[in-house]
């Protein structure tokens, strides 16, 4: 294998698909890349893979190709190589031809620095298939990047309720209008979010998406306008976006019946403006111990007072102007919480629907958004 790549277009690659690398693994071939470069003479390309075994990352890049092969090479230490090197730089990567069974060594050369990286057989790579996949819709980076930044903070980190570690993903029914929802919850919050139904999406299976999977997924949305192309089954997805495709198995466990924990009923309406609310949350949080963060609201016809006490530093306390006509009330709420929902609202207002001081409260953004996407929260109150 002999090519010769542009530095940034080989960086750009090489951080997407070496983030899916393990830092520790007990599996020397799963800390490296696997290098292929095809089309000598003609229009060449370098196609970069990454593995975890659950999920598994494919770029493929344009480059000149003299001579065709494959290898592998220590996926880090690539990727902190090439990142170091000049803006605007040529890489020259080569394996020596004809190599038997000794050593694998891949050169890597760019102005005047050589490195000589010891590579693992690429014959030993594993290759993950991705099964039967009958089901098939587009969407827009655009619509993806909103399913996931608005759900993905409520993801439950905690490893016993495996169920809870990802997005739920499925096709349902809105006032008979069929739309996509991605819901996630850690049982103190659930972020709830959907749009209108692409085409071929009607019938999809209900799956849950891993946490690893949609961080991986955003990165590769970050950057472009692209379609994705979405392909899934009962136990795997697809997603093919411009030159990269990312393979990922599903969670294999049942999502709980959210719509249980959200509350109806709740009659005490509260209209504040969501950046000078969210500003003063986090003024206030400050003075609250770093445990639980929690700041109460004392709400009033017009007023809501937030405040934290504790008895380390003091209290603190700040007076906003809002939209409630209802009996008062007093209710508690973890500030980080309160501050990761209120980021996700796009309107210049968000609403808390409340019953008392003890029941889940609705948080929903006032504005009204394109493709039908729509937006709740359901959060846990705090005893303060």
């Amino acid at each position: 294998m002999k090519i010769t790549i542009e530095r940034a277009a080989l960086l750009k690659a090489l951080s997407h698909v070496q983030s899916v690398v393990e830092r520790r693994t007990t599996i020397p071939i799963l800390s490296h890349v696997l290098l292929r470069a095809e089309g000598a003479g003609g229009a060449g390309r370098l196609a970069l893979s990454a593995t975890d075994m659950d999920v598994e990352i494919v770029e493929r890049v344009a480059a000149r190709v003299e001579r065709d092969g494959h290898t592998t090479a220590p996926a880090h230490t690539l990727y902190d190589i090439v990142r170091k090197l000049r803006d605007g730089a040529q890489v020259e990567l080569e394996t020596p031809s004809g190599a038997g069974g000794g050593r694998n060594e891949l050169a890597l050369r760019s102005g005047r620095s050589t490195f000589t990286l010891a590579c693992l057989p690429p014959d030993d790579y594993p290759v993950m298939s991705a099964g039967e996949l009958p089901h098939h819709f587009v969407l827009s980076a655009g619509d993806l990047r909103t399913l996931i930044d608005r759900t993905r903070f409520a993801i439950s980190t905690e490893e016993t309720r495996y169920y809870l570690n990802g997005i739920y993903l499925h096709a349902t029914k809105n006032n008979e209008v069929p739309v996509v929802r991605a819901v996630a919850t850690d049982g103190h919050r659930l972020a709830r979010v959907e749009m209108t139904a692409p085409e071929g999406a009607a019938g999809m299976p209900g799956i849950i998406v891993p946490r690893k999977t949609v961080l991986e997924l955003r990165k590769l949305v970050d950057e472009g306008d692209d379609d994705v192309q979405i392909a899934l089954g009962a136990t795997k997805i697809r997603c093919a976006i411009g030159d990269a495709e990312l393979t990922s198995k599903l969670i294999d466990g049942t999502f709980p019946d959210y719509d249980r924990v959200i509350p109806v009923g709740n009659d005490k309406l509260l209209d504040v403006p969501c950046k000078e609310f969210a500003e003063a949350v986090d003024r206030v949080s400050t003075i609250s111990t770093e445990r639980s963060r929690a700041v109460k609201l004392a709400i009033e016809h017009g007023s809501l007072v937030v405040s934290a006490t504790s008895p380390e530093n003091g209290t603190a306390v700040e007076e906003l102007e809002v939209r409630y006509q209802n009996t008062p009330i007093e209710i508690g709420f973890n500030s980080r919480y309160l501050l990761d929902i209120t980021d996700q609202i796009v309107g210049e207002y968000v609403q808390f629907q409340m019953a008392d001081a003890g029941s889940p409260t609705i948080v929903r953004d006032t504005a009204p958004e394109a493709n039908g996407v729509s937006a709740l929260y359901v959060l846990m109150p705090m005893r303060v």
